[in-house]
């Protein structure tokens, strides 16, 4: 969409990336692309504002004392982890997983009357070789 006259350097040299981006025009049909991206962008940011809104509604009648910012910081220590595992005939099962919460996090997730989702079934891949083939 957006196209430059010249290269970016690899070697990622700021001066010179800079008088590539003053070069920069765009292409007649990327005005549409661009508003679309921007209305997409909008969007966005107001579907993460209404989270945080929400978030905070259930916090001050739940659990009150906490922010939204709070919570969210104790939750980000659950982590999906895949779990790969080779079969005999070249295929892979891959088990997706979520760590198991600490005390303290299994704690406000009761407290806010939230569970965490089932756990993936596992999936099976082609093997290697098949997959890069096809």
């Amino acid at each position: 969409m957006i196209s430059t006259i010249g290269t970016v350097p690899e070697n990622g040299n700021k001066r010179t990336c800079i008088a590539c981006q003053k070069h920069a025009f765009i292409k007649p049909g990327a005005a549409v692309a661009i508003d679309q991206r921007i209305e997409a962008h909008i969007f966005v940011a107001f579907m993460a504002y209404c989270l945080q809104v929400t978030l905070k509604q259930r916090t001050r009648s739940l659990a009150p004392g906490l922010t939204p910012r709070a919570v969210l910081d104790k939750m980000a220590a659950i982590q999906m982890v895949d779990v790969h595992l080779p079969t005999t005939d070249g295929r892979q099962v891959v088990l997706s997983r979520y760590t198991d919460p600490e005390p303290d996090q299994m704690l406000l997730l009761q407290r806010m009357r939230m569970t965490l989702p089932d756990q993936p079934p596992p999936r099976i891949t082609a093997p290697a070789d098949v997959a890069n083939a096809a």
